[in-house]
């Protein structure tokens, strides 16, 4: 099978697809945030672009462009980082699938590429689903953790945070590899106050480089093992998912 990429495709083929095949539609949710002094702002599109294009293919399914900016508040103190209001997210992920459902579209996946999109996109999906607007969806990497997990060899900064350090560095190094700087490899491990992932922070007080762990021990390798595991959790639940979507 092969995806439709909806950006570099006439509206009759989209039109033909959507009404032939599964009726499945791909949005890769991004972010342009700061991920140190080595690797791009686009790193979390680029990563959710990845996985997007992967599930488009297997699943036979319409391949939206990238949202390419999301909830980065906690990231806002670092230049270069662009932010989008929660409210604001949510409400681009509800717009698009009220396009794609007068479109013909029988369900929207989202992938979705940052931590602070989680939420928005969460009540973007409660609100598709409720208002029974469109069956929708929003994966948020199943199967990345234990894919890390299974390669990981430097210690993290904190409990869930991976964040310009090995695990990201690897998979930008199996993606873009001329993007990535490892001239500029720096490790830095902040001390954290006790309630740090409990309550909003902003993240630049406790590192100046945008750091949070060791890039040096990423390779292009662990970053392809963590894609590939990655896809395969997104497929695992979207099995069940597809399943139980209404017959056209």
């Amino acid at each position: 099978m092969t995806r439709v990429d909806a950006y570099s495709t006439p509206w009759t083929d989209v039109a033909s697809h959507l009404a032939a095949g599964d009726g499945l539609v791909l949005l890769p949710f991004g972010a342009l945030e700061q991920h140190g002094p080595h690797l791009p702002l686009g790193t979390d599109t680029a990563t959710a672009v990845a996985v997007a294009e992967r599930l488009a293919d297997r699943l036979d399914a319409l391949l939206l462009p990238p949202i390419h900016y999301g909830d980065t508040w906690n990231n806002a103190g670092y230049p270069g980082t662009v932010s989008l209001s929660p409210e604001t997210v949510t409400s681009i992920a509800v717009d698009i699938g009220r396009s794609l459902a007068a479109s013909g579209a029988r369900a929207l996946i989202v992938v979705n590429g940052d931590w602070g999109n989680r939420q928005p996109l969460y009540t973007a999906v409660r609100r598709l689903n409720a208002e029974r607007i469109l069956p929708a969806l929003a994966l948020d990497y199943p199967g990345m953790d234990e894919a890390v997990a299974e390669v990981r060899t430097s210690r993290g900064a904190a409990p869930g945070l991976n964040h310009a350090e090995e695990v990201e560095t690897s998979i930008m190094l199996a993606l873009e590899p001329e993007h990535v700087h490892p001239e500029r490899f720096a490790a830095e491990y902040p001390e954290f106050p006790s309630d740090f992932g409990t309550r909003p922070m902003q993240l630049h007080p406790f590192s100046p480089s945008g750091v949070f762990g060791d890039p040096s021990h990423a390779t292009a390798a662990k970053g392809e093992h963590i894609l590939a595991a990655t896809v395969e959790g997104s497929l695992a639940v979207l099995a069940d998912f597809i399943a139980g979507l209404p017959p056209r």
